[in-house]
């Protein structure tokens, strides 16, 4: 008896089958067929039209032969029998492939995030990309840190700012840690989104033009810290350590909310006289 868990092929072979035959041909613009259907759903013919593969291959797929479709196929076949996001990500999943960006990255807050940014108030939080684009922040975060609206689109990025901003570069304690920490993260960011030239333009520039982010970016460090601890020198409040989360909105995954709470009552009283 096998486990949930132990044969991929069959749940693979399971998936498409039923995902096959909930589909009404109508919906699809094909055209009618002679022959009166005896199953629900598509055939297996129009999936292999559709997908632009062979239909022997769908046939095998759906016996759960241990066949390994590649990326590309595996992405036909999601298109072909119109999959959700989470449906698409769920079938790479059982393949052993990755999946390549269904989307465009966000540029833009999505509503319901933005708001959850706003309402997290008095703790400073903001929501950034992949790319570390400040895409919504709170008044307490533009307080601790800089207040993005009064920077061009372009610069509102939270590794410009920690970089290269003349009032925030100098406010990490432990600059460098922080900086290296950051480098590392970008650079799994980039390897995760290889097609983004934006992103990759970006750390062209920053590569270019500072120093520091290119001696780090040679050392070719991956890291992506969710959690931890940073102490920033204010220049009204002095010195504020927080804690601080990375959190992944599941509905909106290329979009991150970061939280930052205060570690002691001192840095309590510092946030609360920013407020």
């Amino acid at each position: 008896m096998t486990t949930p868990t132990a044969d991929t092929a069959r749940h693979l072979a399971a998936f498409l089958r039923a995902r096959r035959e909930r589909l009404d041909p109508d919906d699809l613009g094909l055209p009618p067929r002679k022959q009166a259907r005896r199953t629900p759903g598509l055939r297996r013919e129009e999936v292999a039209e559709l997908a632009g593969i062979s239909v022997d291959y769908v046939v095998r797929l759906e016996q759960g032969r241990g066949l390994r479709p590649s990326a590309d196929v595996v992405e036909a076949l999601a298109g072909a029998l119109r999959l959700a996001p989470v449906e698409r990500a769920y079938l790479f999943n059982l393949a052993g492939q990755r999946p390549r960006s269904a989307e465009e990255p966000a540029t833009t807050a999505a509503p319901p995030l933005a708001r959850l940014v706003a309402d997290l108030s008095p703790l400073p939080a903001m929501l950034v990309n992949h790319r570390f684009d400040v895409l919504a922040w709170n008044r307490e975060m533009a307080g601790l840190l800089v207040d993005f609206g009064d920077l061009p689109p372009a610069r509102r990025n939270a590794m410009w700012v920690c970089l290269a901003h003349p009032e925030v570069r100098g406010s990490y304690v432990d600059r460098t840690r922080v900086v290296r920490e950051g480098v590392a993260h970008l650079r799994a960011a980039w390897a995760a989104h290889p097609e983004d030239r934006v992103l990759a333009a970006l750390i062209a520039d920053f590569t270019a033009h500072d120093e520091e982010f290119a001696r780090w970016w040679t050392e070719r460090d991956v890291e992506v810290n969710a959690r931890g601890r940073k102490v920033l020198r204010h220049p009204r409040v002095g010195d504020v350590t927080v804690h601080f989360e990375v959190l992944t909105p599941m509905q909106d995954p290329d979009q991150r909310l970061v939280v930052f709470r205060p570690a002691d009552d001192e840095s309590r009283a510092a946030l609360g006289r920013l407020s």
